[in-house]
């Protein structure tokens, strides 16, 4: 016998569901929704219906926006000639919130996967192939991750991209700030020194 009612029980179920919540972490969230206020919880349950209703990808880079176009394609300040080619929004967002990049994005929406049944048709190649033809774009940054299918899609968007007067960049991999070289993985440490540079 469960010790939980039943809809507690399903609500539990559903946030356990969700990426890097277990039943503990499921259960201390339905706790908590439990003892909040009513208006705290129908607050709660309007902002996830709105993500559904007014949230949609942008019709030029494919970032989350809930117009047409995102603030950052409609920024003229952006318009640089550099573009950063991200897998993803999360992608995306962590570039964003470091302040280092001022240019405009494009998100491929995935990456080149052939076992998974995901190939170029499956990600924004032809529509980024499309902006560079359109926008005037200088630059390409290649910030896929540094997975096996991430280099993969950075190698195929490197050989599509060799032709082209566009200059082409991969972004650095290496140890981070405030890592210890000793606990660091052997591909981290290869990749560091391989893409290590002068010092001014």
């Amino acid at each position: 016998m469960k010790a939980n009612p039943p809809p507690l029980e399903k609500l539990i179920r559903k946030l356990a569901k969700l990426p890097g919540l277990g039943e503990k972490s499921a259960s201390r969230i339905a706790m908590h929704l439990l003892r909040a206020s009513r208006e705290e919880v129908d607050s709660l349950a309007e902002a996830l219906r709105q993500i559904k209703t007014q949230i949609r990808t942008c019709g030029r880079c494919y970032h989350f926006t809930d117009g047409e176009i995102c603030a950052i394609c409609t920024d003229p300040q952006r318009a640089n000639g550099t573009l950063c080619v991200v897998e993803s929004t999360a992608d995306l967002v962590a570039i964003e919130q470091s302040g280092a990049f001022q240019g405009r994005y494009h998100v491929l929406q995935g990456v080149l996967a052939p076992l998974d049944g995901v190939g170029p048709d499956q990600l924004r190649i032809k529509e980024l192939i499309q902006r560079l033809e359109t926008e005037g774009i200088q630059e390409v940054i290649l910030a896929t991750n540094p997975s096996s299918e991430g280099e993969a899609t950075a190698h195929y968007l490197m050989k599509l991209l060799q032709n082209k007067a566009i200059k082409v960049s991969r972004i650095g991999f290496g140890i981070p700030m405030g890592g210890d070289v000793k606990y660091v993985d052997q591909v981290t440490i290869q990749r560091s020194l391989a893409g290590r540079r002068p010092v001014d």
